[in-house]
């Protein structure tokens, strides 16, 4: 009997990253809301883990949100529950933090300790494609320009000239010649002057 209910459990396990107490870890969990379903991700540290590698195995995360201690307990092997990132590790020297409640800021800080990120958290590429969290598609609602044609302006055709405006034109080139012509002419009446006077004084 108990290996049949061990079978049958082995089929509902899940690959969960190694969780300990001490770990700080962001739980994505599956949230349904109506007919919508989204990701939420809870971040806290792991202050007691219970029920071993069994499929009745959870964990307890507590955060602190505006001053107010939060926290949660997760079944791990929850079809809800669809990865743990682990993002820190702590040396403890305890299987349950439960003095953690009555410490704030400094006094709850745990030493750290180096571990191998890439082996410990479970690669997405383990997990079941409708396990992964998609991001949101985002709709962009504005509406759209219409299209406006460019119109392009004909080329309007010159206006032939009258033979009055031909005339007068060229009445008008006739006039500045002569005005040309007669200034010239003044200027060497007054170059010749100037040569008399100088002459004369000499």
């Amino acid at each position: 009997m108990n290996n049949l209910i061990s079978a049958i459990e082995k089929k509902h396990l899940k690959n969960i990253s190694a969780v300990k107490p001490g770990d700080t870890v962001k739980v994505h969990q599956k949230v349904k809301e109506g007919n919508k379903e989204r990701i939420q991700i809870f971040e806290g540290v792991v202050i007691r883990h219970k029920g071993g590698n069994g499929i009745e195995s959870t964990i307890t995360v507590r955060k602190i949100a505006s001053n107010v201690g939060v926290e949660r307990t997760y079944p791990l092997h929850s079809p809800n529950i669809v990865r743990i990132e682990v993002i820190r590790r702590a040396k403890v020297r305890r299987a349950y933090l439960g003095y953690l409640r009555g410490l704030r800021g400094k006094a709850a800080r745990m030493q750290e300790k180096q571990f191998d990120k890439l082996a410990t958290n479970v690669e997405e590429r383990d997990l079941k494609p409708e396990e992964l969290a998609k991001p949101e598609e985002v709709v962009d609602e504005t509406p759209v320009a219409e299209t406006v044609e460019e119109i392009k302006e004909e080329d309007t055709p010159e206006t032939p000239e009258n033979e009055e405006d031909i005339e007068n034109r060229e009445e008008v080139k006739e006039e500045v010649k002569t005005k040309e012509q007669a200034e010239a002419v003044e200027k060497v009446e007054e170059v010749e002057e100037e040569e008399k006077e100088e002459t004369s004084k000499k």
